[in-house]
């Protein structure tokens, strides 16, 4: 089946950049997924509450506001019979992040100290137009404290590269500090207010933000949030480039954004379980279910990192509800078990594109390109959870719904990245098969994807959704 540029696929594009221009931060990817799932009709629960689910419930709950998980419970699903259809990605980009103590002034010029988050390409953040997005504790005026998003689109932080005629080998070989060299600028000292104004700063504000981040940064917060600089007691900021994400190339083929690994995926994930939740259900007899992950890029050891026990303790928790009978099973360790081995991981990460200046690095049969369909990754060492028979499973469900599908496996002279796939199918005991869309300039600020490849990931996903269980019934291993 040919595929190409249709304007389908190019709505569900362009739906993509309005969510990943709207999330700047893990947290503001959770708000905006909340915000779909809710208008589609899911329930929010929580992990302090009691969960009372029902057959063909739908439901969504969050951890540290940077983590989702979202599940559609089947109408034939029974605890011992069904199992979990599971798509795992996640909310993280590298990025550079505020310092608990920011306070710079270096020669006339107000800075900002970041660390640095991930493994990022970080020669590419010298020269953009950088903005601050994430949350911030706010105090209430009955003391409490909440939990509070902030994106500060406006371009007000950059850092500047040092000019050639200061640096003549710049262009053989762009080296730099990352500690010295890679701090974004805010304000010049001239044009600062801080010593008109310190002394009545200092009355109304907490020591905390005078001795650790610069006034000029703290009352642009406030004035985005609308709350009183007083109220803000602590935050996780990371810095953004305010370039929206856009169509590109000639015929509009491209994708040219931040953070699609994995904005990429994780919307995928999101909108394959909505679009498939608004379908009847009455045959389903598994569970749906997507969990959205943070700290993917450093690792995933966390409290809301794949590493940690979000998803064990999801699926432990549906399988102690009744759903739809009087009482919950009587052996949820055994139920537990049964479930794990009646089900299928799908890591979700975007993959690489062949890379049309630097084919060389790309093995000589596997060298996936943008619109031809998502990636089925492969590793002998299993930096990729992708085994025959899961690979078998998916390639089904593709064939059987005309969905294009491409291999990757890395060079031998050449290192592979990794997923949350390989943890998660160790820990679970799980079947897992790790794929993605294919895409340029991984980890670079500016990335590059295919505007067909959206609607295929989507579609691939969405179709593991509706026929993952009847694919596995027709699957012998032992």
């Amino acid at each position: 089946m040919a595929y190409s540029s249709t304007s389908l696929h190019h709505t569900q594009a362009l739906d993509f950049i309005d969510f990943v221009n709207a999330s700047p931060s893990p947290f503001h990817v959770v708000h905006e997924a909340s915000t779909r799932l809710e208008k589609a009709g899911f329930e929010r629960i929580s992990e302090k509450d009691e969960w009372h689910l029902r057959p063909k419930g739908k439901y969504y709950f969050t951890r540290n506001g940077s983590s989702i998980v979202a599940f559609v419970v089947g109408d034939r699903y029974k605890h011992g019979q069904g199992g979990f259809s599971i798509v795992g990605a996640h909310t993280d980009s590298p990025c550079l992040k505020v310092k608990p103590v920011s306070k710079k002034e270096q020669v006339g010029y107000i800075e900002v100290g970041v660390q640095l988050y991930g493994g990022g390409i970080w020669h590419t953040w010298f020269d953009r137009d950088l903005g601050i997005a994430g949350r911030v504790m706010v105090q209430q005026v009955d003391g409490s404290y909440r939990h509070t998003l902030v994106h500060i689109k406006k371009p007000i932080l950059r850092v500047p590269t040092l000019a050639i005629h200061l640096d003549g080998s710049v262009n053989d070989a762009f080296k730099f500090n990352k500690e010295t060299h890679l701090v974004p600028v805010l304000a010049t000292a001239a044009k600062s207010t801080l010593n008109a104004v310190k002394k009545e700063e200092e009355k109304s504000w907490g020591p905390d933000q005078i001795n650790n981040h610069h006034p000029a940064l703290i009352n642009i917060l406030a004035e985005t949030m609308e709350v009183d600089a007083r109220q803000i007691c602590d935050f996780e900021l990371c810095l953004f480039d305010t370039q929206p994400a856009t169509l590109g190339g000639v015929y509009d083929e491209f994708i040219f954004s931040a953070r699609l690994d994995n904005l990429g995926m994780s919307y995928c994930s999101l909108m394959a379980l909505i679009q498939s939740s608004q379908e009847d259900l009455t045959d389903e007899t598994n569970i749906r279910l997507v969990s959205l992950f943070d700290n993917e890029e450093i690792g995933s050891t966390s409290a809301h990192g794949a590493n940690s026990n979000l998803l064990p303790c999801t699926m432990e928790r549906i399988l102690a509800s009744p759903i739809g009978s009087k009482s919950p099973p009587v052996n949820n360790k055994v139920v537990f078990e049964q479930a794990v081995h009646k089900s299928m991981l799908v890591s979700a990460d975007m993959a690489h594109a062949v890379h049309p200046n630097y084919a060389e690095k790309y093995e000589e049969n596997h060298r996936p390109q943008m619109h031809k369909g998502t990636v089925i990754k492969i590793n002998a060492n299993q930096r990729y959870a992708t085994t025959a028979p899961t690979s078998l499973i998916l390639r089904e469900i593709a064939r059987q719904k005309e969905i294009p599908i491409q291999e990757f496996v890395v060079r031998n002279d050449s290192p592979c990245g990794s997923t949350i796939g390989p943890m998660l199918s160790a820990k679970l005991g799980l079947r897992t098969i790790d794929v993605g869309n294919p895409q340029l300039s991984m980890h670079s600020i500016r990335e590059i994807g295919g505007v067909d490849d959206v609607k295929n990931g989507t579609d691939l996903l969405k179709a593991f959704f509706e026929l993952f269980p009847y694919v596995d019934s027709r699957v012998t291993v032992d």
